[in-house]
């Protein structure tokens, strides 16, 4: 199928299927409430088809790609999950020691594209980590809905502990500097917004369309923060303004950035969602951020 753009959607369908990814509604609820706009020969199932990602076609580094080294491992969590596992990426050829950055993922765990997006950090000379908070049941299962129906089976609470004890590994590793930031994405850039309150070592910490910690944690956060958001994405965009405020009450450095006419998720390049220019300027943003932060 060809591949397609935000554009060619009605809004309502891809209102529809941000519910979808986000467990609002299932595949059933989805294909039910969006045959309404299936025309033109398209099925509501050939829309949610078009829809999901499509991960080889998106990829930007190859797994064997000999500029990385990468290997999956397991990092201790004494308050989190007994299971756990990360990707780590290297740069091949780092001289010295490296600034760290995890790598969170969306509501569906470890998926390629993630794995995708620590490579690319791992290649702006950073040791990239890159989470898989699906281990404890599993892992990511290697299909999308899958992955969805296991995130509602996390302890949350302990999840996030592993995302702390995460980061407590890569800044341990030999080759890293001790200097930690984190990049998420959706409920990665929640994870972001709450590693934040809960390091006060954390050297940077950029969330992409991810809900906001609450107010009275903001007091914690000691890190600068570099927020991404999507013009078209109410349900996150309407906890900006209490946050911004109790950001302002307390002293925490940052910056935000709105891209006009973009949707939830326009970062992932594998999905229709993408937008290519804000995608690119969103990603200057970011690793400039992070070498102004993590680096010296």
């Amino acid at each position: 199928m060809e591949r397609k753009t935000a554009s060619d959607f009605d809004p309502e369908v891809l209102v529809l299927f941000d519910a979808y990814v986000h467990g609002a509604i299932d595949r059933r609820g989805f294909l039910s409430k969006a045959s309404r706009y299936a025309a033109g020969g398209m099925t509501a199932a050939m829309l949610l088809d078009a829809l999901n990602p499509r991960f080889a076609e998106a990829q930007h580094i190859a797994r064997d790609d000999t500029r990385i080294r990468t290997e999956y491992v397991a990092f201790p969590s004494p308050q989190g999950n007994p299971v756990t596992k990360g990707y780590l990426v290297r740069p091949a050829t780092a001289k010295g020691k490296l600034p760290g950055v995890l790598v969170v993922h969306e509501n569906r765990g470890l998926n390629p594209h993630i794995e995708d997006i620590a490579r690319r950090v791992a290649l702006e000379q950073f040791i990239a980590f890159a989470p898989d908070a699906l281990a404890p049941v599993g892992g990511y299962p290697g299909d999308e809905d899958a992955a969805r129906q296991l995130f509602p089976k996390l302890d949350q609470a302990k999840t996030r502990e592993d995302f702390v004890a995460a980061a407590a590994f890569v800044k341990s590793l030999p080759d890293c500097t001790g200097k930690v930031g984190v990049v998420g994405f959706c409920w990665g850039g929640s994870t972001a917004n709450m590693l934040a309150t809960r390091l006060p070592d954390l050297g940077a910490a950029v969330p992409f369309y991810g809900g906001q910690a609450a107010a009275e944690d903001v007091a914690r956060i000691k890190a600068p923060l570099l927020v991404h958001y999507a013009e078209n994405d109410q349900r996150i965009n309407a906890g900006w303004p209490a946050y911004e405020t109790a950001l302002k009450a307390n002293g925490v450095p940052y910056a935000m950035h709105m891209y006009p006419g973009t949707q939830h998720g326009f970062n992932n390049d594998t999905t229709p969602r993408y937008d290519e220019a804000a995608a690119k300027l969103a990603w200057q943003r970011t690793i400039a951020f992070f070498n102004k932060h993590l680096r010296g």
